[in-house]
């Protein structure tokens, strides 16, 4: 894939599942993808779920600013934190909005939720969330990977590489 010029930000948050984040990112780099971890603030260090930690690259306030091509939201509970700051919320909708590729694995339907981009929308998450997707209007399936539109949605773990197949095949078509 060649993908000079985009750019994508993974949101982070505390406790967001590891692989979740780590995975993406260095997908994404590898296949040429400017990728932002995007946090709260610039500098700031966030531990995952497993204690793995990352620095944030960019703060919401820069990243409100920024074009990007494409939003990855992880799971773990860091979604649940994400939502509670409508900076989070507003940035996913900002790039919904812009036709931005918006990729969300297990827990990260909450944030899909809260940004208001699940209603209508066929998708996947982490099976005990299914409720609270399908009360916010999505069409909930039990898939690996689930593509509607630009939106990219996986199950857990286990489903990184079909979920990143997804993702970097969207972005192929805009490189």
């Amino acid at each position: 894939m060649k993908a000079s010029g985009l750019r994508s930000a993974v949101l982070v948050e505390k406790e967001f599942q590891d692989l979740e984040v780590t995975y993406p990112y260095y997908r994404l780099k590898e296949a040429g993808v400017s990728t932002f971890l995007v946090g709260t603030r610039a500098g700031e260090r966030v531990a995952g779920k497993f204690g793995y930690p990352v620095v944030v690259e960019m703060g919401l306030d820069e990243a409100m600013g920024s074009r990007f091509d494409c939003v990855v939201i992880p799971g773990g509970w860091a979604p649940d934190h994400m939502r509670r700051d409508p900076r989070f919320v507003e940035l996913v909708r900002k790039c919904w909005d812009e036709g931005s590729v918006v990729a969300s694995i297990c827990h990260g339907g909450w944030l899909l939720a809260s940004a208001g981009i699940a209603r209508g929308k066929r998708l996947t998450s982490f099976f005990a969330i299914r409720d609270d997707l399908v009360n916010a209007g999505a069409i909930w399936v039990d898939e690996e990977v689930v593509v509607d539109g630009n939106l990219v949605t996986s199950r857990k773990p286990d489903d990184l590489p079909a979920f990143m197949r997804a993702v970097l095949d969207l972005l192929a078509r805009r490189g």
